[in-house]
């Protein structure tokens, strides 16, 4: 990456920060990170793409996509996504490049592939003379090609270089052996920020954000409400905060917290309980919020 190129700070985009329950605060994942220009996505949970419009993020300047894992407050808004995107393409936007744990690409297969769910839709948007000029109006060339992506299938020690940023697939623990869960490293000109999804706490984690500008965990609840069950797939406060100070980052940001932690009152504990162990920067996420990395 060249010197004029070098970006100091990323911005982060705070999508969704919620869990499978519904709250009129946050559901769902979902990530955006700015690299000088280059837009990564991370997850594709509910309500995703109409959520990121609202923060000014069509999905067309979505380069790449990674999954953390497949359950459906990370994945359900996908073919929303997909299709949207697909739609409103034009020449000189690049194919959406994707990434996860498989069924990845399985899924994508079975949402709009040829016989996928939503066969119907895209043909008809292809092959309509009214959708033709729809399209074309938004500048899109007839005939229009039908969606295609690329899918990759990625595990544990592999890297994507993006042309911004190297992104380090790692290992997160959450419901393994039932489901692939990763974590990503994001190492850009300027720093490096970890992206956890759902996790437990693990030594492979602390080892993946090891001196990164900052650490994005799901926290679900206080330490003290965490069952054993519960701890050997998703952090507790204290977790989260243990794990930024074993890898010396700088900033923790807090995501996906269950309906408990958010509660007024509840929330405070929370973040007072990790400043206790944790002396960088704490960010409390919401969603719609940005921040600089």
């Amino acid at each position: 990456m060249s010197a004029d190129n070098k970006q100091k700070t990323a911005l982060m985009h705070i999508v969704g920060c919620g869990t499978p329950t519904p709250t009129p605060e946050r559901f769902g994942s979902c990530l955006v990170l700015d690299l000088d220009g280059q837009r990564l996505m991370f997850d594709c949970g509910p309500g995703s793409t109409y959520k990121m419009v609202r923060m000014g993020l069509p999905p067309t300047s979505i380069s790449h996509l990674f999954f953390t894992h497949h359950h459906y407050d990370h994945n359900v808004d996908y073919p929303c996504f997909l299709l949207c995107r697909w739609d409103h393409e034009r020449e000189g936007i690049p194919r959406l490049k994707v990434y996860g744990a498989p069924p990845t690409a399985r899924l994508t297969e079975r949402l709009v592939g040829e016989k996928g769910a939503f066969v119907d839709d895209w043909h008809a948007r292809i092959a309509h003379p009214a959708s033709q000029e729809v399209y074309a109006a938004r500048g899109g060339r007839v005939p229009r090609p039908k969606p295609a992506f690329d899918v990759d299938e990625i595990k544990a020690g592999d890297r994507v270089e993006t042309g911004t940023a190297v992104v380090t697939v790692g290992q997160a623990v959450h419901l393994q052996p039932m489901m692939g869960c990763l974590a990503y490293r994001v190492d850009w000109a300027g720093g490096a920020i970890v992206i956890t999804g759902d996790t437990g706490r693990h030594d492979e984690v602390v080892k993946l954000a090891k001196e990164a500008a900052a650490l994005v965990v799901n926290v679900w609840d206080h330490q003290e409400n965490m069952s054993k069950a519960l701890a050997s797939g998703f952090c507790g406060t204290l977790d989260a905060a243990e794990m930024a100070a074993a890898a010396g980052v700088d900033s923790l940001v807090v995501t996906h917290q269950g309906p408990n932690l958010s509660r007024p009152g509840s929330r405070e504990k929370a973040i007072a309980d990790m400043a206790g162990i944790f002396k960088g920067r704490i960010v409390y996420g919401e969603e719609f919020m940005t921040l600089e990395i």
